[in-house]
């Protein structure tokens, strides 16, 4: 008998990369989202088996109905026993790991409802510290106080409400653009490389602007790369509205004070390495210093945990008042966003799921957040605020 794991962006991909392979007589054995460290390998792990095998059932390997590329063959008791040891002693690794977190938790043994939630909460890369405070504030909240050393879980529906409630407790949303009560409002966006910021102005600029037939104005700061410049131009000329490219942030703010009549004014920036900020530092103290200019980051959801505050603590030059990520649609791990509105305070204002124009941008919702990270949807339409 051969067994062989499979990565590919789909399950389909999958089979078919094994049927050629192993041949028709292939049969899947399980398929699950592709763990952290294999991501780069394909979005899903999807494990296949092929040969001969002694008589016997399959039943403890296979699902019911699970997808076969030929007829199932029986699977020997030796097998089924093997990986249901194996399954017992993974699953007995996740729990032993999971709740040495309430080690020094206020409170002895962490039963098994609460450690399954601090599981799920760091499954999805919410920080450890964090997913152990969430738990412990929700068991407290359901009213799940107890005698030390008692090991019954608290009442399964009042405490999940409460792990609901106490996460959606810890951040702030604000999916508004502009700053104070001029008629004029203006939001400029900031952000590393890649990270998305021409097309979620555009974005913005479509959802927000014309789709409420309001006068919109884009301005380039982004003389670095040529590109990025045409292809806002030609944004612009598609939607109809204004554009200018400017090269100083003299220059700017003249275009600002020129064109107070509009509704909406977006300003584009050049993507900046974090270890390349101070080319930016002309444009990071303008913005840092206009109180009438809404300055949001613009980053990627995909980053890992410690990279992303890395990014956003170089940022802070800049003065952003509310964080914006992108690129939901390419992760399946949503603690980080979490982690970062927590750790900064600043309010989470829009996430896109894709590339499309104007359908991918959300406005940021606290349930939105939430369900992305207990039920790791990935690419789910966030409900608004």
């Amino acid at each position: 008998m051969r067994i062989k794991s499979y990565f590919s962006r789909t399950v389909e991909e999958a089979m078919a990369m094994a049927s050629q392979e192993l041949g028709a007589d292939a049969m899947l054995l399980n398929s699950r989202k592709a763990p952290p460290e294999a991501r780069h390998l394909g979005e899903y792990e999807v494990v296949f088996a092929t040969g001969s095998l002694a008589p016997g059932g399959a039943e403890g390997l296979v699902e019911s109905g699970a997808p076969t590329l030929a007829a199932v063959p029986p699977f020997g008791d030796r097998l089924s026993r093997e990986v249901a040891e194996l399954k017992k002693e993974l699953e007995g690794m996740r729990r032993t790991i999971t709740r040495s977190v309430f080690a020094s938790a206020p409170w002895a043994g962490a039963p098994p409802d609460l450690s399954d939630a601090c599981a799920l909460l760091m499954g999805g890369d919410v920080a450890p510290e964090l997913a152990r405070d969430i738990v412990q504030s929700a068991e407290a909240r359901a009213g799940g106080s107890r005698p030390a050393g008692k090991k019954a879980s608290p009442d399964r529906a009042p405490f999940q409400r409460a792990l609901v409630e106490e996460m959606e407790a810890r951040f702030t949303v604000q999916p508004v653009l502009g700053r104070g009560e001029s008629r004029t409002r203006i939001a400029a966006l900031v952000g590393p490389p890649g990270a998305g910021k021409t097309t979620t102005l555009v974005k913005l600029a479509v959802n927000y602007g014309l789709a409420s037939r309001r006068p919109v104005l884009l301005l380039s700061m982004d003389n670095y790369r040529i590109a990025a410049a045409e292809q806002l131009r030609s944004y612009a000329a598609i939607l109809g509205v204004g554009f200018q490219l400017l090269e100083t942030v003299t220059a700017l703010a003249q275009a600002i004070e020129e064109n107070r009549g509009k509704d909406l004014i977006f300003i584009d920036t050049p993507g900046v390495a974090a270890d390349d900020l101070a080319s930016s530092a002309p444009l990071a103290q303008f913005l840092s210093t206009r109180s009438d200019i809404d300055t949001q980051l613009v980053v990627s959801s995909s980053m890992k945990s410690a990279d992303l505050s890395h990014m956003v603590d170089c940022f802070e030059i800049f003065g952003p008042q509310r964080l914006l990520f992108t690129k939901l649609d390419e992760t399946g791990s949503f603690g980080p966003i979490l982690n970062e509105a927590t750790r900064t305070g600043k309010p989470l204002s829009f996430f896109t799921t894709g590339q499309r124009i104007p359908e991918d941008l959300q406005a940021a919702s606290r349930n939105g957040l939430v369900d992305l990270i207990l039920k790791g949807q990935r690419g789910q339409v966030l409900s608004a605020a």
